[in-house]
C-alpha cells in the first residue's frame, strides 16, 4: 500500500520533488506514494498556479499541517539549510516521520548510508562508502565522491562536485557548479558561491567565490 506522503514547499524544489515523487511511482511495480498535496505557509501566486496546473493540491499552512489528525510522512522541498532545519524541527516535535526520496535516475553506489528527510534529484551521482545526514538535498547531476561526510542540512546545487574524502559540515550550501577538491572540510554553514574552485578548508559561516575560492 502506498505510503501518504506531504512535500513542504511550493517552490521550484518543491515541485522538483514532486516530480521525484512521480518517477519512483512510475518506475515501480505499485505506487509507493500517495502525494496528498504540498504544504507553504504563504505561496506565491504563480506557484499556486503551477501546482493547479499539474493537479497538485496546496493543503494550508504547516500549522494547518499539524492541527490536522494525519501524520503522512514529509520531505522539506525548501533551499535554504536554515529554514529546512526549523520546518524539519517543527514537524519531528509534532509527531511527524521524514521519508527519503532517491530519483531513479540518480544512482547511489555501494555502502551508503541515507539519513531521513534527504532528496536525491535526477542525474545525481553518490559513489561509494558515502554518508548522507538528514534533510539533505541533492540537485540534478551533482557527485558526491567517494568516502565523504554530507551532515544534515546540506544543500548541493545543480552540477555541483565534491570529491572524495571530504567533510561538509552542518547546513553547508554549495553553489552551482562549484567544486569542492578532495580531503577538504567545509565547516558548518559554509557558502560556495557558484562555480567557485575550493582548494583549501572553509571556515564554518565563511562565504567563498571564485577560482581559487576565497
Amino acid at each position: 500500500m502506498a505510503e501518504l506522503l506531504v512535500v513542504i514547499g511550493a517552490g521550484g524544489f518543491g515541485r522538483e520533488t514532486a516530480d521525484v515523487v512521480e518517477a519512483i511511482n512510475r518506475s515501480a511495480p505499485q505506487p509507493q506514494w500517495l502525494l496528498q498535496g504540498v504544504v507553504d505557509d504563504s505561496p506565491s501566486a504563480t506557484n499556486l498556479a503551477r501546482l493547479t496546473a499539474r493537479g497538485i493540491a496546496h493543503l494550508g499552512s504547516v500549522d494547518d499541517l499539524i492541527a490536522g489528525d494525519e501524520r503522512p510522512q514529509y520531505v522539506v522541498g525548501i533551499g535554504s539549510p536554515r529554514i529546512r532545519r526549523i520546518l524539519a524541527d517543527k514537524l519531528d516535535a509534532a509527531g511527524f516521520n521524514a521519508a527519503t526520496l532517491v530519483h531513479p535516475d540518480a544512482s547511489v553506489g555501494s555502502q551508503c548510508t541515507l539519513g531521513e528527510g534527504t532528496i536525491i534529484l535526477a542525474g545525481a551521482r553518490v559513489t561509494t562508502n558515502v554518508h548522507l545526514g538528514r534533510h539533505v538535498h541533492l540537485n540534478p547531476n551533482v557527485t558526491v565522491g567517494h568516502d565523504t561526510v554530507l551532515e544534515d542540512f546540506v544543500s548541493m546545487n545543480p552540477a555541483s562536485s565534491v570529491s572524495g574524502d571530504c567533510l561538509v559540515q552542518t547546513g553547508a550550501l554549495i553553489g552551482v557548479g562549484a567544486v569542492v577538491l578532495n580531503q577538504l572540510t567545509l565547516g558548518p554553514r559554509a557558502l560556495v558561491g557558484g562555480s567557485a574552485c575550493v582548494v583549501t578548508n572553509v571556515a564554518a559561516e565563511a562565504v567563498v567565490k571564485g577560482v581559487p575560492a576565497r
